[in-house]
């Protein structure tokens, strides 16, 4: 695919997805208009070789799935994540400051480079819970309009601010959505946007997003600005390459997992029986026992894709001496002594050789021996599923920013070799 468009394409999506429900809900419409068939966890599947289907758990977490023509050999795998760091609103959200101010009471979701929220335009949205006619019913919401701001305090006020400055998530970081006499309006707001009565809503999922857009910069358009980058760009060049790629001798799949910046461990996470639970469940529907699941998984692969850090401009003395990917230097393959990635010899030289057959550039990424460094989903999947993994992602400056800033490049060069993966 021309960079160009894939790029136009990649900053749509990110840019209609300000939270997991959104993501999902863009790559079902993704799915749908590729001829994927929707199936449903309660219901009994049907599925035939040939088919390509697609199974929701949450609304935040999706797999899908293509049967190649004849007796699959196993599964070809990626993995990704549909959540990014942000703020999410309490139950009873709304607080009045001295009968002049409203603003919502919020906590953090994941790890947050928290001074980068500070005096720039947010929204809120994420899904409402509601009782319908043929019971509990989710609908997804999006105020999609500059209603909230958390303000920085002056320099005049706070004279150290630029010593640094420990920020209180409880008391620094709450932002500011209107006057007083607004109270209320958020919600009135947000059952509009979903079309119901206010006093119809019996639960909510709501976040804080950062309302920028995606965008080129550099004098020489090199880089890629935005929020969310962690991980809606492996989600999409996953699902891209996924649908553009016919099976051969492997059922090919791509997961979407939920929840991976608090841990995963949730009944949509990557440490959950989702993705062991649909591939039992499509061995059983091509007519195949225990042993021959376990079969497939030994001729399995798993590609775990998350970004990386790149060496920083201003700080190169925080990348490892030897390990140093760049942005635009291609598709960085992570490396972790006490196994916080799951790549091994082995399935580093399976990604190799898939980018050598794709023709796009690697790069390694370890972290320095005196830092510990984040962990990702690779070795949480295989806990449930054992197969053979490889952690990669593309390398990314300020990672749980607000804004983050990734290479133009490299987002093809993943799309690229994922295709070649998945054609085999």
């Amino acid at each position: 695919m021309n960079q160009d468009k894939l790029l136009k394409k990649l900053f749509t999506f990110i840019d209609e997805s300000p939270t997991a429900f959104h993501a999902v809900m863009n790559l079902e419409k993704i799915l749908d208009k590729e001829g994927f068939t929707r199936l449903e966890e309660k219901d009994s599947w049907e599925i035939v070789k040939g088919g390509k289907y697609y199974v929701n758990r949450n609304g935040s977490a999706l797999i899908a799935f293509t049967i190649p023509e004849k007796d699959p050999a196993g599964y070809h795998m990626v993995a990704a994540h549909s959540d990014s760091p942000c703020f999410k609103l309490k139950e009873s959200p709304e607080i009045t400051v001295d009968d002049a101010y409203l603003k919502l009471n919020v906590e953090k979701y994941g790890g947050m480079i928290l001074s980068t929220w500070l005096d720039r335009p947010l929204s809120v949205a994420g899904r409402v819970v509601l009782k319908g006619k043929d019971g509990i019913l989710t609908k997804l919401v999006n105020a999609n309009r500059d209603i909230a701001l958390i303000p920085n305090l002056a320099i005049h006020i706070n004279k150290d601010i630029n010593k640094g400055v420990e920020y209180n998530p409880q008391t620094d970081m709450q932002p500011m959505i209107g006057e007083s006499s607004a109270k209320g309006n958020l919600f009135k707001l947000l059952a509009k946007e979903a079309g119901v009565e206010e006093k119809e809503i019996l639960g909510t999922d709501l976040f804080l997003y950062n309302r920028d857009q995606c965008r080129l910069v550099g004098i020489d358009d090199a880089f890629i600005a935005g929020p969310r980058l962690d991980d809606l760009e492996c989600v999409y060049a996953g699902l891209t390459a996924m649908v553009n790629e016919t099976p051969k001798k492997y059922i090919n799949l791509c997961a979407v997992f939920d929840n991976e910046e608090v841990g995963s461990t949730t009944k949509q996470g990557a440490a959950s029986t989702f993705l062991q639970d649909v591939l039992f469940r499509i061995c059983a529907k091509l007519g195949k026992g225990g042993e021959e699941y376990r079969r497939m998984l030994a001729d399995s692969f798993l590609i775990s894709a998350d970004n990386a850090h790149a060496l920083h401009p201003n700080h190169p003395e925080k990348a490892d001496v030897t390990n140093r990917p760049v942005l635009n230097g291609g598709i960085v393959i992570k490396y972790h002594g006490s196994q916080r990635y799951a790549t091994d010899a082995y399935s580093a030289a399976v990604m190799k050789d898939i980018c050598n057959r794709a023709g796009v550039p690697f790069q390694s990424y370890a972290n320095r021996s005196d830092i510990i460094g984040g962990s990702t989903l690779g070795n949480i999947s295989t806990a449930q599923v054992s197969v053979n993994t490889v952690d990669i992602g593309l390398a990314q400056l300020a990672m749980h920013s607000a804004c983050e800033t990734a290479g133009a490049k490299d987002v093809g060069y993943l799309t690229e070799a994922l295709r070649v993966f998945y054609r085999q």
